[in-house]
């Protein structure tokens, strides 16, 4: 028998914004790190956290981050091959999903619908349930299958959000770079940033 989540049964203005949070094995980890610590911080939202084998690789190369201090960052953490687990189910309810990084080869799963371990098929859950789905993709130089993926993914109603740097704020260093885009990806989200830095205007 299916467990109950005491949260379904809620309003949905009263129940937590749920987030799903992948990361993959693509560089940059650390977006979906700081990403994560933003979402802690907000009130009535909850994470639920899948990181990829690859991933796992990459969280320790890129920022030599131990296990337990990652997966304390979530409300939830399921294995990546863990296909039964809330995440994998529309009725779940999960408002919204960012893969931070998204590989090419979690991209071409996403793009295909494989549902070939917990991300894919997260993340091909929000896009049947017509929910927000952002994938922060990292990769250059692109190839031809890389960008008809990211066309098949966006014409399925997700969205494509390359971590490309901006530079009109000024930042001096790299925490400023990684938090604009963070910022960005937040507000896509549909979450409030009273504190979040934004163009006024020249």
């Amino acid at each position: 028998m299916p467990g109950r989540d005491p949260a379904s049964r809620l309003p949905q203005e009263t129940r937590p914004k749920r987030v799903a949070v992948a990361i993959s094995g693509a560089s940059g980890a650390v977006y979906g790190v700081r990403l994560l610590q933003r979402l802690r911080d907000m009130q009535g939202v909850q994470t639920h956290l899948v990181v990829s084998e690859a991933g796992w690789l990459n969280v320790q190369q890129e920022l030599d981050m131990p296990r337990a201090e990652l997966e304390a960052l979530a409300h939830a953490v399921y294995p990546v091959h863990a296909i039964g687990s809330a995440i994998a189910s529309g009725s779940f309810q999960c408002d919204g999903m960012v893969i931070a990084p998204c590989s090419m080869r979690t991209l071409a799963a996403v793009a295909l619908a494989l549902s070939d371990n917990l991300i894919t098929r997260a993340a091909d859950v929000l896009l049947k349930e017509r929910r927000r789905l952002i994938l922060m993709v990292r990769e250059t130089p692109l190839n031809l299958a890389h960008l008809r993926h990211m066309t098949s993914v966006t014409e399925m109603g997700g969205i494509i959000f390359p971590p490309v740097p901006a530079f009109y704020q000024r930042p001096q260093t790299v925490a400023d770079l990684v938090d604009h885009s963070v910022s960005r990806v937040i507000d896509l989200l549909g979450l409030p940033q009273p504190d979040a830095q934004r163009w006024t205007g020249l």
